[in-house]
């Protein structure tokens, strides 16, 4: 440790571990990536929370059979029935941190805290499923997503009375 006082830190200056360089290297990656433009934006007005019913939809690959294995490039989704309770990380990024789900899996699948809330009349009610995708894709136009399992989740949901989902993105 020094003796010198510590220089003011003037506007622009650095603090250690900045990388304004790499940054704009990142940036300029990511804006080359395609994005799939929609030509309408669907909405529709939801329910006020305290009526709604709320389903979680996660892309951590969360399994209910045990097994931790979801295969890359498999767009598919899980149904999780809101009282399961071994859920299985399936998430296949080497990159993808899981100490958190590891000490609480209530920071990716949040169904305990929806049930407080159904309980102190914050939202309706929770729904009876929730669903989960990998996020993790090598495939980045996920066609079958937009196109095929995606809708078809969105239909599971509608047939059961979802009116707001909340989004984990993993």
């Amino acid at each position: 440790m020094s003796d010198q006082p510590r220089a003011e830190k003037n506007q622009g200056d650095q603090e250690q571990g900045d990388d304004p360089q790499g940054d704009v290297l990142l940036r300029q990656f990511v804006n080359d990536i395609p994005v799939y433009d929609f030509d309408n934006t669907a909405f529709t007005k939801p329910r006020l929370l305290a009526e709604a019913q709320v389903a979680i939809v996660t892309t951590a690959g969360l399994r209910t059979d045990g097994d931790t294995y979801w295969a890359p490039g498999d767009q598919a989704f899980t149904e999780i029935p809101v009282d399961a309770d071994k859920l299985a990380l399936a998430h296949f990024s080497p990159n993808f941190d899981r100490s958190g789900f590891m000490a609480d899996p209530e920071v990716v699948f949040p169904v305990k805290r929806l049930a407080e809330l159904a309980a102190d009349g914050s939202i309706g009610s929770v729904a009876p499923r929730h669903y989960s995708f990998m996020g993790a894709q090598p495939d980045h136009n996920l066609e079958t997503m937009r196109l095929d399992s995606g809708p078809a989740c969105a239909e599971r949901l509608k047939r059961d009375g979802t009116d707001i989902v909340v989004l984990t993105p993993i």
